[in-house]
């Protein structure tokens, strides 16, 4: 078993699957994948299942019956990897809005002293291609949001490319990780660093899907914005000891 597991949680990327699984598996660099696919009706865990043979102990599929979130989808990734011994633990997207070869860099920064690194759009500038203006500063601001509430020092506090030393997810409680879609990201991050974890961000070039329909809506939107408020107040009753 190597040591890296990456957790891609997937509905209907048909277009971008087979495609994110090789250019992860060319890296070379020791990274497993586990596929999280929410019955996709398009033939996602199909497509996974027909390249399992071809990469045996590399690729890995779990298979949930019904969308039933992201949050929920890490969270189930996490239990995963946590029952075998990967060491370092990472988020990614399906559909390249996250370039995998930026994985090692994420990898190399928890090598080096970070507990999470983040692949982050917003700490040298904003890095993002093919994003509507519109959207740029709607997850712009809202992580001046985030840091505004919070107080946390993270200028990408929505971002979804993450690497995690095991540690942090050993001891983050999951069953206390109450958000499931965009609020999820932000969560984690406050989680982490509330107990008392280096988390670093790695600079990044985001760019926007190419293929396949992004799963951004107004209502993920929302329990961000209420979710933050709502996490910072019940941290105030919470022990972060370790």
């Amino acid at each position: 078993m190597r040591d890296s597991l990456v957790i891609i949680p997937t509905y209907n990327e048909k277009e971008n699957i087979e495609k994110i699984i090789r250019k992860v598996i060319e890296l070379n660099s020791g990274f497993e994948i586990l596929i999280i696919d929410d019955g996709s009706p398009d033939g996602t865990a199909a497509i996974v299942q027909s390249l399992q043979a071809e990469f045996p102990g590399l690729l890995h599929l779990e298979q949930r019956i019904g969308k039933l979130g992201l949050g929920t989808a890490y969270i189930h990734g996490f239990k995963w990897a946590l029952s075998r011994q990967y060491e370092y633990i990472f988020e990614m997207d399906a559909d390249f809005s996250h370039n995998p070869l930026d994985l090692i860099r994420l990898k190399e920064a928890c090598v080096n002293g970070a507990d999470v690194a983040i692949g982050s759009r917003y700490v040298k500038g904003v890095n993002v291609v093919n994003w509507p203006m519109s959207r740029v500063l709607m997850s712009y601001f809202a992580s001046m949001y985030v840091r505004l509430i919070t107080r946390i020092d993270i200028q990408d506090a929505t971002a979804g490319f993450k690497c995690y030393r095991r540690v942090v997810l050993e001891t983050i409680p999951m069953d206390k990780i109450k958000f499931v879609g965009y609020a999820f990201q932000i969560e984690m991050k406050f989680t982490a660093i509330q107990y008392g974890f280096k988390v670093v961000e790695v600079p990044i070039i985001f760019t926007d899907r190419t293929e396949g329909v992004s799963k951004m809506s107004t209502r993920i939107f929302r329990e961000a914005f209420l979710g933050v408020i709502q996490m910072k107040v019940n941290s105030w009753f919470r022990n972060y000891k370790r």
